[in-house]
């Protein structure tokens, strides 16, 4: 039985260091990338001498506190007004309907082209209302923005121009954060956020490989998405899954990082919980769905196997929940081969590299120092987060379908009533708390031995997984 367990761990250990290093692949790649220069508006306009039509659309479920922000933002985008459509996509089940219909009045008497879509279901959820509103929309290019954006009114006139070359389907702008200081768990997700736009987005970019639509605050070519065959609801990451069949069919996508629209984080432990395992669900949903036509297309077998990397990079959550089971009692009661202490060390080593890295190249220069005094915390997230994560991934491996949960947002606000939007809790949570308190376990027995090493890597993972369970207890 021991034997069985340090195999385990140290095949974990080995699978996670593969996908560490191609994370330091997408680092170097991101850093050796040569910035692109974003187009002046005047570029822009002369590629274009009769501007675009531009449809916005804004899905909206149940989002009173930031419905009206949003809409006003869309209005305020510096675009002539002919060649402007919003279309405000509401599925809203209380009173932000009526709080839409409201707001879609006010601008549509100033002469915005603005309508108010009201779906009395939620059919295809998120996707299902982008394609009900792309078969009424006009514009040669689509605008997506979740309720929570404020896109700079510029944001048109800095990434139209980016589609004077016919192939390109999609330009993605980068994502700010409007409440990065709220909390530390604000700061931890707004550092993973910038660590995936300026490695992940800009190396897959850089290298040519498939990069993908992050859902909101892109642009899209109205022509792409309908070759592509539409908005699909099969998987709950359904810009993921419109990216790589786009992709698929020949279309060039574009990485804007040198423009932001900020938005809205999860302050709330279980809206954020709730939206990760969305994310890390629906991206092996689209590995299942996706990856046998990737294999068989035309890609070189570098960009196949960046694909294979890009479409499952959230297995290793489910690869650090095994490495918490098995390791936590290989860490704890010691006696394992003799190369186990390098094998800590050097996939420790790894660890804080990848992570290192990652926050080194999307911190800005005055606050480098600080970001990494962060990485501990990141690593007992993570620790924290995989077993719900894992879960996730096992959900999607195995096609168990569950609903589209949205992320609540507040915009800092209280609703009418006092109470602000929730995500119910799961039965995860009670397995979040036993995983703490086996680590915790773990660590004491590695203390009673004099492991000092493996006491401190024990403490800082159960510190991680305490801190998750803890936030999740209301």
């Amino acid at each position: 039985m021991s034997a069985l367990i340090w195999s385990v761990y140290l095949g974990s250990l080995l699978l996670l260091g593969v996908y560490g290093l191609h994370r330091l692949s997408l680092v170097i790649r991101a850093v050796s990338a040569r910035p692109e220069r974003s187009p002046s508006t005047s570029e822009g306009e002369s590629k274009h001498p009769q501007l675009p039509l531009v449809t916005v659309q804004l899905p909206l479920y149940n989002e009173r506190a930031v419905a009206d922000r949003v809409i006003a933002a869309a209005a305020a985008l510096d675009w002539p007004r002919e060649r402007l459509e919003i279309q405000v996509l509401d599925d809203s089940t209380d009173d932000t309907a009526s709080l839409c219909a409201a707001a879609c009045a006010r601008w549509r008497a100033t002469g915005i082209d603005i309508v108010h879509l009201h779906r009395t279901n939620r059919a295809g959820w998120k996707a299902g209302a982008l394609e009900a509103g792309r078969r009424r929309a006009r514009g040669e290019l689509v605008l997506v923005l979740d309720a929570d954006f404020v896109p700079p009114p510029d944001f048109l006139r800095r990434t139209v121009g980016r589609f004077a070359d016919p192939r390109v389907g999609l330009v993605q702008a980068r994502w700010g954060h409007l409440n990065r200081e709220q909390s530390l768990l604000t700061r931890l997700q707004a550092m993973l956020l910038d660590g995936h736009f300026a490695v992940e987005q800009a190396g897959r970019a850089a290298g040519g490989a498939c990069f993908n639509f992050n859902g909101t605050a892109g642009l899209w070519r109205a022509s792409a998405i309908a070759s592509a065959g539409g908005w699909h609801h099969d998987t709950l990451t359904e810009d993921l899954d419109l990216s790589y069949r786009a992709a698929l069919g020949g279309w060039h996508f574009v990485y804007a990082g040198d423009v932001v629209a900020p938005a809205e984080l999860p302050a709330d432990a279980r809206a954020f919980k709730a939206q990760q395992h969305r994310w890390a669900k629906g991206s092996v949903e689209c590995a299942r769905k996706l990856l046998p036509a990737v294999l068989r297309s035309p890609w070189p077998w570098w960009k196949k196997l960046e694909a294979v990397f890009h479409l499952t990079h959230n297995v290793p959550y489910l690869l650090t929940a095994v490495l918490l089971l098995s390791g936590g009692l290989c860490l704890g009661t010691g006696g394992g081969p003799g190369f186990a202490g390098v094998t800590h060390l050097v996939s420790a080593g790894v660890t804080l590299l990848v992570l290192s890295s990652f926050v080194l190249v999307s911190a800005t220069r005055g606050d480098r120092l600080r970001a990494l005094l962060h990485v501990p915390a990141l690593v007992g997230l993570t620790a924290g987060m995989a077993v719900a994560q894992g879960k996730a991934v096992l959900e999607g491996l195995v096609g168990y379908r569950t609903p589209f949960v949205r992320t609540p947002k507040d915009g800092g606000m209280v609703s009418p009533t006092g109470k602000r939007y929730t995500v119910s809790p799961t039965w995860t949570r009670w397995i979040e708390r036993a995983m703490a308190a086996y680590l915790v376990g773990c660590a004491l027995l590695a203390a009673a031995r004099g492991a000092a090493v493996e006491t401190a890597m024990l403490g800082m993972l159960a510190a991680g997984a305490i801190a998750v369970a803890l936030a999740d207890r209301k």
